[in-house]
């Protein structure tokens, strides 16, 4: 499906929004209770994790995890993930990315990740070679991304059957112990990859109007 050009310049901060150094990072969006976040720090101490979870209950389970097994690898964060990229990633900053299980949004497919404009945004924000992680319990969300992969985004990828004994997340868990199948697609950037975001610098707290915007069309 054709793809619009994301406005970025009109996305606001989200509350209390923090800076943050530019440092190679790595990002999961849609945290949950923090279970893989936890799980991905406690297992690589040199790589920096931001785990962004809109939903105020679950990032407080999140917290509170935290709190019980600091990390100092982990941030945890409170907002959504598409006003908190904007305003917070440099271009090429993130290493991993990791979207584990979201809301396969059965009513309104143009919300699905790869069918959205804030997608190009994203790959903006990736460094050359790093990857994206996207796991579903559902084959048609698998499949449809990997239409839009071929045909929209045309970045290499590889399917993946998740182990039956995997336990990143709580859904993950569940989903396994009912015997549904889970897969993964791993997307890789590319050197070379060119989006129309490669120079659009964070927005730091600031919302700029249309002209100003560092966007090419």
């Amino acid at each position: 499906m054709p793809i619009r050009q994301f406005q970025a310049q009109r996305i606001h901060a989200p509350r209390e929004f923090k800076a943050i150094p530019e440092q190679a990072l790595c990002v999961e969006i849609g945290a949950g209770k923090g279970k893989h976040a936890l799980l991905f720090s406690q297992a690589n101490p040199s790589q920096h994790l931001v785990a962004i979870e809109r939903t105020r209950e679950k990032f407080l389970a999140m917290k509170k995890q935290h709190e019980l097994n600091p990390c100092d690898n982990l941030n945890p964060v409170h907002a959504d993930a598409i006003a908190w990229m904007v305003h917070a990633l440099y271009p090429a900053q993130v290493q991993q990315l990791f979207i584990l299980y979201p809301n396969p949004e059965p009513h309104n497919p143009a919300q699905r990740w790869l069918n959205m404009p804030f997608f190009e945004f994203l790959l903006s924000r990736m460094a050359p070679n790093a990857s994206i992680t996207l796991a579903s319990n559902i084959p048609e969300y698998i499949s449809e991304a990997q239409q839009q992969l071929d045909t929209v985004w045309q970045l290499p990828y590889r399917l993946e059957k998740i182990a039956t004994d995997s336990a990143r997340t709580h859904f993950e868990v569940k989903y396994l112990a009912r015997d549904e199948l889970c897969q993964q697609l791993v997307v890789t950037k590319p050197e070379g990859y060119q989006t129309r975001f490669d120079d659009f610098m964070p927005l730091q707290g600031k919302v700029t109007q249309p002209n100003e915007a560092t966007t090419t069309a």
